[in-house]
């Protein structure tokens, strides 16, 4: 008779710390949590300084976007595989945000093949529908922001690094993602918190 009692105990405490998880991580998905989803990056360090032009030829500035969170992915026009599902994911994850739109600032890693013209065709094609300034420039201007965020450009012989990295409103690098790792609810979430701070 104990043992049944200790049994039934046993699977009723074991069922209300299931029923705890599931709650506790379902307010985690629904933004109810203050820690982040993604990966903390180390403290200290700045997001590259740059003075590039976008896909419409508007200069844009690492320093303009100070005060305000953006998100800094690296992507190429003529890429079949990666970089149309990160951009599609980033969009969704923007559109998730709300007014006002977060920035996405997406670097070339293909400076030799990415055009305004090529850049523009991208984006139509993939539906992206928030603000999207994709950084243009040669390969001695690009070369600088790629080693700032430790990723490796295009090349023939190997595909580039799929990165997303949200900065903050001080111009640091706080919270970084694998693309096989990331959602836009986890982006949107954190987010969330680094406009907060």
């Amino acid at each position: 008779m104990r043992s049944r009692q200790l049994i039934a105990l046993t699977t009723l405490v074991v069922a209300g710390l299931i029923a705890l998880v599931a709650v506790a991580l379902a307010a985690r998905h629904k933004g109810g949590s203050n820690e982040f989803d993604g990966a903390l990056l180390p403290a200290g360090v700045r997001a590259p300084a740059f003075d590039l032009r976008d896909q419409n030829g508007r200069a844009v500035t690492m320093a303009q976007f100070r005060g305000q969170p953006v998100i800094a992915t690296f992507l190429y026009s003529h890429c079949k595989d990666t970089c149309p599902v990160e951009a599609r994911l980033l969009n969704q994850a923007v559109t998730e945000l709300g007014e006002p739109h977060a920035t996405v600032l997406a670097f070339s890693v293909d400076p030799a093949h990415d055009t305004r013209a090529s850049v523009n065709a991208f984006l139509r094609k993939e539906k992206i529908s928030v603000p999207f300034r994709w950084m243009l420039g040669t390969k001695a201007e690009l070369e600088p922001i790629w080693k700032g965020y430790a990723v490796t450009p295009q090349t023939a012989e190997a595909e580039h690094m799929a990165r997303i990295v949200l900065i903050d409103k001080k111009g640091m690098q706080r919270i970084g993602y694998p693309l096989d790792q990331t959602t836009p609810d986890r982006i949107a979430h954190d987010m969330r918190l680094l406009a907060r701070e």
